[in-house]
């Protein structure tokens, strides 16, 4: 069993001062973070970024030294990034097991750097990601829990509880997921074929507990390749002349 976490992570103060640029605005974020599980060595971290095009003519320079430090980070842990537009990226980072999803999910995400120390409340946002999977040879069970305190968020939040910032967490299997509901924190996903999509809510805590099986290649193909041998011993001794007789 592997056991996966990850460390607390703070926002660097510039993506809030894009959040709150859209909040004067009366504009619009909306942040998808998604994984992407095709079997136990084979995986993606997707970020879908779109913002609203009154935020780039407010805050054209904080976006493009923002915009560049996701480029930055995504080619330094073997991603990529596709700008659809001006005010819409997509980055995509492999990982190939959960172990490497944790190490660049860290990478990626954790921004602490000088401009952090200056105590802004609104920067106090924590974010934990445990995963466990067991391995059964031909299938591998998996566990994942991610929390979300976004309580300094709580100023994008009206009192209907609409929000200036939309924010998904998204997690797609190949045989579906199992959501698991032991938390008074916990938020309840749509599921759309075997994809589950959280609606993350800023001002509150948020909790996602999930269970999942996937395919291991692996053994899989250790499988095949014992059959294949083990036939082919078969058909020699069963259907040729044994060579000692010739």
């Amino acid at each position: 069993m592997k056991s996966v976490s990850l460390a607390i992570i703070k926002i660097k103060p510039i993506v809030f001062m894009v959040m709150l640029s859209s909040l004067l605005l009366s504009g619009c974020m909306k942040y998808d973070l998604g994984v992407n599980f095709n079997s136990t060595n084979n995986g993606e971290l997707v970020q879908h970024i779109q913002l609203s095009e009154k935020i780039t003519i407010f805050s054209s320079d904080y976006l493009s030294q923002w915009l560049k430090t996701l480029e930055n980070r995504a080619r330094t842990l073997a991603g990529s990034i596709e700008r659809v537009s001006p005010t819409e990226i997509i980055v995509k980072i492999p990982f190939t097991s959960a172990k490497e999803l944790q190490e660049k999910f860290t990478g990626f995400f954790n921004t602490r750097t000088s401009e952090d120390s200056d105590g802004s409340e609104i920067s106090n946002i924590t974010s934990t990601l445990v995963a466990e999977d067991t391995n059964f040879f031909l299938l591998s069970r998996n566990h994942l829990v991610y929390d979300l305190d976004l309580r300094s968020l709580a100023m994008l939040t009206t009192k209907d509880d609409s929000s200036i910032v939309n924010l998904d967490f998204s997690l797609q299997t190949p045989w579906g997921i199992k959501n698991i509901d032991n938390s008074e924190n916990a938020i309840q996903p749509e599921k759309h074929d075997n994809q589950l999509i959280w609606t993350i809510k800023p001002g509150a805590i948020n909790h996602i507990d999930v269970v999942f099986w996937l395919p291991n290649f692996l053994g899989i193909g250790t499988l095949l390749i014992i059959g294949f041998v083990w036939l082919g011993l078969y058909l020699r001794y069963t259907f040729l002349p044994n060579p000692s007789i010739q």
